[in-house]
């Protein structure tokens, strides 16, 4: 079953739904805060939506890169339109 979960991403409350444990979804929002930190220093002058996009970049690169590692399959095309999707959302 899908809970529904508060988390802050870029300064922004989101509500998220999820069917994996409240530590999960917290250790998720935890590294996802530490990437976009990382892009956004190093990119002091760029604005959210820059900063958003090439973290999913490097998380989807260092992702695809991990599943070539194990001989798992490509990341599935649907999903990351999905996930393309909810960030656009996040960001209006």
């Amino acid at each position: 079953m899908r809970a529904a979960h508060r988390i802050r991403l870029m300064g922004r409350e989101i509500q998220v739904r999820s069917a994996a444990s409240a530590e999960s979804v917290q250790e998720v929002e935890s590294y996802v805060n530490q990437r976009l930190a990382e892009v956004a220093s190093s990119l002091p002058s760029a604005d959210q939506q820059l900063v958003a996009l090439l973290t999913l970049l490097n998380v989807t690169e260092a992702y695809l890169a991990l599943q070539r590692q194990s001989g798992g399959g490509a990341l599935d095309g649907f999903v990351v339109e999905r996930i393309l999707k909810k960030i656009d959302k996040a960001l209006e």
